[in-house]
């Protein structure tokens, strides 16, 4: 019977990395790492790793090595003293002197009979071990969700090894002599600081932290009649309202500190209640509530529950009032996007035009919205229609996120294609007829996957619009 496929993968490694450089107390190390291995969209970032992971796992496998080594039995394999190393290749002497290698690392001790047998067994006389080794480690590619759908790739830069160097001319002698670190480059990075170091350096009193949360904080969102409140949402599906001191007129006082925020605990149908989306209305009266368990919240700004209704069959992503706050629209992972009346408490009409999940959706005004899904499509809707109105259609992977500008005359989009759109909806009308659009403004640039986008809210001196990505 053949044994099951030992799969490693580069985010594996970086997370278990991450933990020894965290257990070490390497806090710039465990940084870097953090940032440049991507590591907040790692589904394995949130698994707990036992401290001293690492090197458990590295000493299992010195003993790996050292039963593939020593299987054959013989007098020199069973009178060897000589130790293992993850560095140095192992050459069997009874003699330990001067044979145990450089390195600081203790001997690992012999395995015992059984896992020897077991070694033995898997071993094969040592040819499957050598496949083994030789075989490249499957990964799983897939991507099935946004958050909860989506697993991201981490992207790791590859290292040239002495091999790769010498296909490019280089003899094993010239290695050593290949510049590989730039003594003046370095000092002119030390100029730099890192964000930790910059953190270290601030002003206590320009930096409030609120603690209160314990889990992971996904959202926030100020309320826009009531800049001193703000609420945040967390994977526990528990939100705080902050009620923040206004800070000192004259900028040298320190402010008065903030007090205990009140707490939503909305607890969640699933196991999973990760919020995703916070959203006030106009007025600053209601706030709206998107979560993983599929259930549409609306409380007020005094925290009590103002309604809350199950109709999703799926995580919601975002929750958008309408200008008016007469409406509030919704999208979610069951592919439907849904209109709520506000005042009556009631869902309006359930929209399910796209096949495959919904991401994003935003007010054209009081009576036309947009909508975009994983199906790489966008939809402009009338309320008083259950059919597009347009399809804009261009992006080559799911789109994620949109935003109307300010005078509602464009709507840009970004997409896992690396590229953001921007789309005329200056003539949009409720009698038209359906058509499809692929004609936009194309912007190319980035190397990976765009998930947000954002206009300015101010033109420039010359009537420009920007938005950033």
């Amino acid at each position: 019977m053949a044994s099951a496929p030992i799969l490693i993968t580069a985010d594996e490694v970086n997370c278990l990395i991450y933990s020894y450089f965290q257990d070490s107390g390497f806090q710039h190390s465990a940084f870097a790492i953090h940032t440049e291995g991507r590591l907040d969209h790692s589904h394995n970032f949130q698994k707990r790793i036992p401290r001293g992971e690492l090197v458990e796992l590295l000493s299992k496998a010195l003993l790996y090595s050292e039963v593939e080594t020593h299987w054959r039995g013989n007098a020199m394999t069973t009178d060897c003293k000589a130790g293992f190393s993850l560095l140095d290749s192992h050459v069997c002497s009874a003699d330990v002197a001067g044979k145990i290698p450089s390195t600081s690392a203790a001997p690992v001790p012999t395995p015992a009979p059984l896992l020897r047998d077991v070694a033995m067994a898997r071993l094969d006389l040592g040819d499957a071990a050598q496949k083994r080794k030789a075989s490249t480690p499957a990964t799983d590619d897939g991507r099935t969700d946004k958050r909860f759908r989506k697993d991201r790739e981490v992207e790791t830069p590859m290292q040239e090894t002495p091999s790769a160097l010498d296909a490019r001319g280089l003899q094993n002698d010239q290695i050593s002599d290949t510049v590989l670190f730039d003594s003046a480059a370095a000092r002119k990075a030390k100029q730099i600081k890192s964000p930790v170091q910059e953190e270290e350096e601030l002003d206590p009193d320009a930096v409030r932290l609120l603690q209160g949360h314990v889990t992971e904080v996904f959202v926030c969102a100020w309320n826009p009649k009531l800049p001193n409140i703000l609420a945040s949402g967390s994977k526990d599906a528990i939100v705080h309202l902050w009620n923040l001191p206004v800070p000192p007129r004259d900028g040298n006082s320190r402010a008065p500190p903030c007090g205990e925020p009140k707490t939503l605990a909305y607890y969640p149908k699933d196991e999973q209640g990760d919020l995703t989306s916070l959203d006030w209305n106009q007025d600053g009266s209601l706030l709206a509530i998107g979560s993983y368990d599929a259930i549409l919240r609306v409380c007020t700004s005094d925290g009590e529950l103002y309604f809350s209704d199950p109709k999703h069959q799926g995580p919601i992503f975002a929750t958008r009032f309408s200008k008016s706050g007469k409406w509030l629209l919704t999208a979610s992972l069951d592919s439907t996007a849904c209109v709520w009346n506000v005042k009556e408490k009631r869902l309006q009409t359930q929209y399910k035009t796209h096949t495959d999940c919904c991401l994003d959706v935003d007010w054209l005004d009081d009576e036309f919205f947009a909508s975009c899904g994983a199906d790489k499509v966008i939809h402009i809707m009338n309320l008083a229609r259950e059919s597009p109105l347009r399809t804009f259609g261009g992006h080559t992977n799911e789109i994620n996120q949109i935003k109307f500008n300010p005078t509602r005359t464009r709507l840009a989009s970004c997409s896992d294609d690396k590229t953001a759109r921007i789309w005329d909806t200056s003539s949009v009308s409720a009698t038209e007829k359906h058509t499809f659009v692929t004609s936009a403004i194309v912007l190319e640039g980035h190397r990976g996957h765009v998930s947000g986008i954002s206009w300015c809210p101010r033109s420039t001196e010359s009537g420009n619009e920007m938005l950033a990505t």
